[in-house]
């Protein structure tokens, strides 16, 4: 039962599990990190390199990374970054399936995926709804689903992105620079709200009476 979201919040968990003990790494390294890393723009560039690999090669996923941007250069230029790595990410991925279409994208991303994100394309009002669905579903795989069923224009699709995986970016930011018990805390909060949801959908839908049911 609810076999697809029950592994889709595994794979949550098993990101943000990542990113706290990430955190917590970092914590007890930072002197070591400043000294190898510190304010140097080239380990910025990397950051923002690895965001956008992150998010064209659907697979990957950067938010462990976070973390030690948001300890090593603050929350803000960190959630500055990440709007960037993230965006530019989105756009190529967004290009790559409008150039080169569905035989690329399934090498990439799985086509039982793409097929599902069809049908929760709008027609109208695209626009905002890019930017409320860039707040729920993965960068990468939004991306590659509106440069194939979409007709939305470059420059547009660009503006909901941006502003779309700005809140987002900035809130891990900001939790990546947190203590690690605020972290923690979050982290069992979020599982706890998650578990409540399956079992109110699930006491539902067995409430819920079958229409036509067959005798013999």
């Amino acid at each position: 039962m609810y076999k697809e979201e029950i592994k889709y919040f595994l794979g949550i968990l098993l990101i943000i599990t990542l990113f706290v003990i990430t955190s917590y790494l970092v914590r007890n390294n930072i002197e070591t990190l400043q000294k190898i890393i510190g304010n140097n723009i080239y380990g910025m560039i990397l950051y923002v390199f690895i965001l956008i690999t992150a998010t064209v090669i659907a697979p990957l996923n950067a938010m462990p990374f976070v973390p030690i941007a948001s300890n090593l250069w603050g929350w803000f230029l960190a959630g500055i970054l990440s709007i960037i790595g993230w965006g530019l990410g989105a756009l190529i991925a967004f290009w790559l399936a409008r150039e080169f279409g569905l035989p690329l994208v399934k090498k990439i991303i799985p086509i039982k995926k793409i097929e599902e994100l069809e049908k929760r394309i709008p027609q109208k009002n695209i626009f905002w709804s890019i930017i409320f669905l860039r707040m729920s579903i993965p960068v990468d795989i939004l991306s590659y689903a509106l440069g194939l069923f979409s007709h939305i224009r470059f420059k547009i699709y660009a503006l909901a992105t941006f502003i779309g995986i700005a809140p987002f970016a900035f809130i891990f930011a900001y939790l990546g620079a947190l203590p690690i018990i605020y972290q923690i805390n979050a982290y069992l909060f979020g599982t706890l709200i998650f578990l409540i949801g399956v079992l109110t959908v699930s006491l539902l839908k067995a409430k819920k009476p079958v229409k036509n049911r067959k005798l013999f």
